[in-house]
């Protein structure tokens, strides 16, 4: 990341994480595990998308300007996510990341920023296999 100060601005700040909700929502409505999960009209899910991802890579605090405090576990217990599902999740924004043209690096890091609250998110009793 060299000179950024966070990954929002290595990235590419607004127009880069507009770009990843853009070209990660179509495959998470096309993917059969977690496509169910989400509502018919998108929009509303990938505003508060970006609006999250823009805060936790660093960026303004818009998620909570406009929400409150993120709460993201309490937010997804409603939806029965599992291992497998977070898997689906991370392999729709690898997906994404590639597709907007991010560099390898700067991919990694954001997966691997990603995985944990994929993972913190799984909620059916699977969390020790």
């Amino acid at each position: 990341m060299n000179s950024y100060h966070t990954l929002y601005e290595a990235i590419g700040g607004e127009t880069t994480v507009r770009r990843i909700v853009e070209a990660f929502y179509p495959r998470v409505q096309a993917h059969p595990l977690i496509g169910p999960l989400f509502p018919e009209d998108i929009t509303p899910v990938m505003e508060k998308q970006y609006l999250f991802l823009t805060q936790f890579f660093g960026g303004p605090t818009l998620y909570s300007d406009q929400n409150g405090h993120p709460m993201m576990r309490a937010r997804h217990l409603p939806f029965p996510i599992n291992k497998e599902r977070a898997d689906a999740w991370l392999s729709c924004m690898q997906g994404a990341l590639k597709e907007i043209g991010l560099n390898e690096e700067l991919q990694a890091i954001v997966l691997e920023r990603l995985s944990g609250p994929a993972y913190h998110f799984i909620n059916t009793g699977e969390e020790e296999i």
